[in-house]
């Protein structure tokens, strides 16, 4: 039976400190960011992801979540994702993934629920692993390359000196969408945020 009151949220990306400035890597940001509004610490899980128990915000009506990050490469984050959702019965309602949006303009962000992959490996491999594409994701735009690079070599790359200063008041933003899903829901995030 799934824990309606508890949340899983996950912050797609790959770990190891050679990717933590990438583009791809802006779902970690997020869940750090909402670690930080948590208070606590990331502790190793048998899921093969790191895990932080807690509430978001003040008050006995604080939202429980579980905030997490899979220790595997973005290509394989639907083990993890989908073993921490059994190991904390956790309903597809109550799952929130965060990750970075080529199709968005840099700084743009987007809450939906449900949905296509649109050519996102993580969430290709969560939507695999879960047997269901229906879990709410916010997500953060990179926009798309210039010229003829890559996309799979641009999201594996730092953000640009002038993003990075703009990227913590998006990272916030996001964190803030976030903890509007756990309060707010759906439609009223989406009015504040999209």
């Amino acid at each position: 039976m799934a824990d309606d009151a508890r949340w899983l949220v996950i912050g797609l990306g790959n770990p190891g400190l050679e990717y933590a400035a990438t583009r791809h890597n802006s779902g970690y940001m997020v869940v750090d960011e909402l670690a930080l509004r948590v208070g606590g610490k990331f502790s190793s899980h048998k899921s093969r992801a790191d895990v932080l128990e807690g509430r978001v915000g003040v008050g006995h009506d604080a939202p429980a979540v579980i905030l997490a990050k899979s220790r595997t490469y973005m290509n394989e984050s639907g083990g993890p994702a989908s073993a921490l959702v059994s190991f904390f019965k956790i309903s597809l309602d109550h799952l929130i993934v965060i990750h970075d949006e080529l199709d968005l303009p840099f700084e743009t962000l987007r809450i939906k629920d449900g949905g296509g992959d649109n050519g996102h490996n993580g969430l290709k491999s969560l939507t695999k692993s879960l047997g269901s594409a229906n879990y709410l994701r916010v997500r953060i735009g990179i926009g798309r390359p210039l010229g003829s690079q890559d996309p799979a070599d641009f999201v594996l790359k730092p953000f640009s000196s002038v993003e990075r200063k703009i990227l913590p008041l998006t990272i916030d933003r996001a964190a803030d969408a976030v903890e509007a899903l756990l309060r707010l829901g759906l439609d009223e995030t989406q009015q504040r945020f999209n």
